[in-house]
C-alpha cells in the first residue's frame, strides 16, 4: 500500500495507512524528479511524500 500526498494531507495519509494495515507507516520524501509528475492522492496538488507500510 502506498499513498502519495502533499503537505496538507500527510496526516490523513498516515491515518489511512495505519487504519488499513494496523502497522506503523513509513513516511518518505519524494525525489525531485518524481514530484513533478506525481499528484496527491487526495487533491490536485503536487505530492511531496509517500506513506507506505513497512
Amino acid at each position: 500500500m502506498k499513498k502519495y500526498c502533499c503537505e496538507m494531507h500527510v496526516n490523513h495519509a498516515l491515518d489511512v495507512v495505519v487504519a488499513e494495515t494496523k502497522e506503523y507507516p513509513l513516511l518518505e520524501k519524494l525525489e525531485e524528479e518524481a514530484k513533478l509528475s506525481t499528484k496527491c492522492d487526495y487533491c490536485e496538488n503536487e505530492a511531496k511524500y509517500i506513506v507506505s507500510r513497512k
